[in-house]
This record gives C-alpha cells, structure tokens and sequence, in this order.
C-alpha cells in the first residue's frame, strides 16, 4: 500500500495548505484528520492535485501508505494535542522513522520529546514553520531541528516547499533537538518588537500629529521603499489604508486594541533571561501586549489622570520618525542574534546564525531587505558578538540614534507611550558606556549579603569597609 514519501496529521488551515504545498511540489503525501469528513472535504477540494494526496481515516492506515523510512508531520494545537498524536503514532512505527512537529511548540518541549523518542529508535524533529497560511501554501521560511543525518531523508521536500530566495531556499537545519524551534522563537521574539515599534510609530503621528490612519500608512508605503522595506511595513501600509465596508471608517479604528499572543514572545523573553540575556525590545513588545488587554484599567486610568496633562511639544519630523524606526529595529535584531548565539552555546548546538538571516529573507513575517547585510556582518565576524558594532549598522545607528533621541524626549514630554522605543535607546545607551553604575549594585549586594566584588585595581572576592554588618544577612540578590 505504501505510495507516499511524507504524510501529515492535522488539515486545519495550515495543516491543509502545506499539504497543498508538498503535493503541488510532486510529492505524494498522505493526509489524516481526526474528522474523517474534513479529510473527505480536503481532497474534494484539492482539484488537479488529488492525485498527489492519500486520504487515511486512522493512524494505522496513514502509517500504511507511507514509503520507509516513513516521516509524519504534526500540525496540531501546541501541547497535549501534539503529544496525543505522538502517543498514537509511536507504537505503528520502526525505528528510523521520523515524527516532525511544524507547530508552534516550546523548544523544551521538543527536546523532551526528542530524548523520549530516541530511546524508541524513533527520530524527531522541531520544524519551525513561518510565513502563516499563505508562507504555508506558497513558501514559508523553515527552520529544523533534530538528527542530521536523517533530516537528509526529507531535505528535499523541506527546501522544494519553502520560499525561496533568488535560486536559494529559506530552509535550514539549525542544530539538534530544539534548535529550529529556538530558532523560529526568536524569529517570532523579533517579530513582536517590530510590530511594536511601528504601532509606536503609528501612535505618535495618531495621537500627536493628528494624522488620519490612510494618511500614515501612505507614509509607510513610502517608506517600504527605502531601507526599511520589509513585510510588516508593507501590510502595515496596507492595514492602514484599508476601510471598514460596515462603517466606512478606517479599519484600524473600528478595531479593539487588545493584542493576543499565543506564547512566543514570552518565550523568547523567559528563556532570554533563564540565559543571562535582556532582549529588552521583545520584552516591552511583551509587555505592551500585556498591558492592552486590561482595557478597563486603562480607561479608568484615562479618567483619573485627565487633570494631569503632559506638555504640549512639535512632534519631530517624520524623517526623524524613518531614521529611529531603522535604529530600533536594527537593535532589536541585534538582541534576537545575542539571544540565538547563547541559547547555541548553552545547549551545544552550533547554530549557524548567518544561515538563520538568509533563512528569514523571505517567506517569514520579519523578512526585511536589511536581512542580507546581517548575513554577511555575521560571516565576517560580530566584534563583541554584536551585530550593533558591525560597520554597516554602527554607522546606521550612529545616524539613527540622534533621532530615536528625539522621537523618545517627545513622547517622554507629551506623555505618549513608545516602550519598544524607549528600550531600544536604553540598550543603545547601556552598551555606549564604558563605566556604568552596578559599581554601587555590587556594593549594596557585598552590604547586604557579603557577595564580594571585583576591584578596579585587581582581585575577586573583595569586601567593603561596611562593619561587618553583611555576615548575618539573609538577602540574596
């Protein structure tokens, strides 16, 4: 019965679209749903390609009509689900066969499947997927982990079925285990920071200059052809411009603001600091997010403080506005290639983070035409591991950062929110200057806890003249 190189579990709308995807690309696929009758409805609706798709109606019969070594993709809810399908799946296959998760999963998670099912003989993968239902059916970015050599078995169809770059597919495996679900996490981190900071940017032309939502996303369009033009400033255009059909009104201002998540971005930001890291961008990106869904704190704080009004201030030019954005976002991807670079050498995976810039090229949400310069900073060396002190982005940000100067004293004066913003200057700051100030931090820790501390004329483990009150502290910080 064996008919299909690859098969896959879960034909939601991502699900369904890869398997369009892996089928218009030649390869036979066979397909399961839990719902028999959404298999039925797939396949009827599959046109010319049908003969490429199996329909099953178990496990037992999508195992069947798989050519060995057999590998089953996984696209179901993060979680329970996928380890249900696991559970499932494991006892119908042999060894050497291969279960990929393409969902949204946490890295943990994948590595402790991974170690589970290799003591099984079995293989698996963590196989970021980004791009969202059109990435899926046209060419996502990809991003995998798990055993080398067997991802050879199924390169083929990662690389046909991913965008492509040129002549260059956006696929690549990043490492063992986890990695390519550590991969598309910061990808995702990142993607949250942009986000932010042109909503940031979007507020302050609302909100300060008074500007109609069709008039700034005009101003994005033309931004999205210089050196900002990337995939979020070309929808966010887009979004802009888009009316209501119900009201007429401006789409954007018929909408609530309260973003949802779905968990990588606090991922990206709790692993960050598990790993001594502070993407501080993607951390207010968090944050912000957070903050907009209590809507009715908000409004009441909106009454309370009313009698409290901000200054008034001209709100810089908007090609202060271009140049801080570019500044940010060049700092936020500079935290997400920090993040990548510790996450590799802490759990020994030897992420090529050049390959992870030319893998978002294209395909992904944060694909940006800054994406090839970084690749090829990267493979000429980051000093300090900073991409920020790479030459091409140390002059961009040295040019951008008098103007994220001014957007911040503006909003900081005006009383308009810009955390993405006000973190990115922060960290621009932090690393600018050579002397900070946890000379005291360490001294207060050595008061309380006797913590010892380094001195500037040599030496670990120093105390201070504190009178011994330190001994008897319980304080750990």
């Amino acid at each position: 019965m064996s008919q299909a190189r690859i098969g896959l579990v879960g034909l939601g709308v991502m699900g369904a679209n890869l398997s369009l995807n892996i089928a218009e690309n030649g390869f036979p696929i066979a397909v399961y749903n839990r719902t028999t009758s959404i298999t039925d409805d797939f396949i009827a609706s599959a046109g010319d390609l049908a003969s490429n798709v199996v329909g099953t109606k178990s496990y037992e019969e999508l195992v069947a009509s798989l050519t060995t070594p057999r590998a089953i993709i996984i696209l179901v809810k993060a979680g329970g689900p996928v380890d249900a399908v696991i559970e499932s799946l494991t006892p119908l296959l042999d060894e050497g066969d291969m279960i990929i998760d393409a969902g949204n999963a946490n890295f943990h998670d994948t590595r402790r499947r991974e170690a589970a099912l290799s003591e099984k003989g079995l293989k698996f993968f963590g196989m970021g997927v980004s791009g969202g239902e059109e990435g899926a059916r046209h060419g996502p970015s990809i991003m995998v982990g798990g055993d080398a050599s067997s991802y050879e078995v199924i390169r083929d169809i990662v690389e046909a079925i991913s965008a492509k770059h040129g002549d260059t597919p956006c696929a690549a495996h990043f490492g063992p285990d986890g990695a390519g679900h550590f991969v598309k996490t910061v990808h995702n981190g990142i993607e949250y920071a942009d986000m932010q900071m042109i909503a940031e940017v979007y507020g302050l032309l609302r909100d300060g200059a008074g500007h109609a939502p069709a008039e700034i996303g005009a101003l994005f369009e033309q931004w999205n052809k210089g050196t900002l033009e990337s995939y979020l400033v070309e929808i966010t255009a887009k979004v802009l411009q888009e009316s209501d059909p119900k009201t007429g009104q401006p789409m954007v201002d018929v909408i609530v603001d309260k973003a949802g998540q779905k968990g990588t971005g606090r991922w990206t930001a709790i692993e960050a600091i598990t790993l001594g890291q502070s993407p501080s961008t993607i951390e207010a990106a968090v944050a912000a997010r957070s903050w907009s869904s209590e809507k009715e704190t908000r409004l009441a704080g909106e009454a309370l403080f009313a009698e409290t009004p901000a200054e008034a201030a001209p709100i810089p030019p908007v090609e202060d506005l271009e140049a801080a954005l570019l500044a940010a976002k060049i700092i936020a991807y500079d935290q997400g290639f920090k993040l990548l670079a510790a996450a590799s050498e802490a759990y020994e995976w030897n992420t090529d983070l050049a390959v992870a810039a030319e893998v978002w090229r294209e395909g992904c949400i944060i694909r940006s035409a800054l994406l090839d310069d970084m690749a090829s900073a990267i493979r000429e060396g980051l000093p300090h591991g900073q991409l920020l002190f790479a030459p091409r982005f140390a002059d961009l940000v040295k040019t951008g950062v008098r103007a994220l100067r001014r957007v911040v004293s503006y909003a900081a004066i005006t009383g308009l929110p810009i955390p993405a913003f006000a973190n990115a200057l922060a960290y621009f700051d932090t690393l600018r200057q050579g002397r900070g100030t946890t000379d005291l931090v360490q001294a207060q820790r050595d008061f309380f806890g006797a913590h010892g501390f380094e001195r500037t004329d040599g030496g670990a483990g120093h105390h201070g003249p504190w009178g011994g009150t330190t001994a008897h502290s319980a304080a750990q910080l």
